[in-house]
């Protein structure tokens, strides 16, 4: 069963079986929607609440989660702007369905928002695992993590991300306190099954 009230992003809500583990929080990547991550979610966190929200800017038609200025050049205004809306969607979403914060399972531009959550916003999620991110920010303020969970999951081929530019973040992540595991897998931009694996095992262990 989805369900879905009126809240500020269009969204599917699907509803879990496992009261005990946090809720996902899926943000897909560019030109996905709300359905894309669904699947993703029932296999590497089977019953649990999955929330996932459509990105509300579009690039040539193409749903993302924030505006970019070219291939892997972000608008950093326009990030800090939409990362403070998607920190209020998951307030929203939590009272209305009434979840504990979540866990973002996020893809690319989806990766890169829960990233800029992290860094600007995170009281916003439990943790996060980001597939293919890229380091959101030029500068970000001295957010505590506390040891949130963080996983990190780049492509050893991946023609959009530099190594150096994920290394970057997982370093800034794990400056800031969070407890990040970082691994590269071969494979480039698109998902695997081992992107699969590794992530709900991640998940399991938490």
């Amino acid at each position: 069963m989805t369900v879905t009230p009126p809240l500020s992003y269009i969204h599917r809500f699907v509803p879990g079986r496992d009261t005990k583990s946090p809720p996902l929080l899926l943000l897909h990547g560019t030109g996905g929607d709300e359905n894309d991550l669904i699947g993703l979610g029932e296999l590497v966190a089977p019953g649990r609440a999955l929330l996932s929200p459509r990105g509300n800017v579009l690039e040539n038609g193409m749903p993302r989660f924030f505006r970019r200025l070219g291939e892997g050049v972000f608008d950093e205004e326009d990030l800090r702007r939409r990362a403070a809306e998607l920190a209020g969607f998951i307030a929203e979403a939590r009272k209305a369905y009434g979840l504990d914060a979540p866990i973002a399972l996020g893809f690319s531009n989806g990766a890169n928002i829960a990233a800029a959550l992290l860094l600007l916003h995170p009281q916003a999620l439990a943790g996060a695992a980001l597939l293919r991110p890229m380091t959101p920010l030029r500068s970000a303020p001295p957010a505590a993590l506390d040891g949130k969970p963080v996983l990190m999951l780049s492509g050893a081929a991946d023609p959009i991300v530099p190594a150096a530019n994920a290394g970057k973040l997982a370093d800034l992540l794990k400056e800031r306190g969070a407890a990040v595991r970082h691994e590269t897998l071969p494979a480039g931009h698109g998902l695997t099954q081992a992107d699969v694996a590794q992530t709900k095992s991640w998940l399991a262990g938490l």
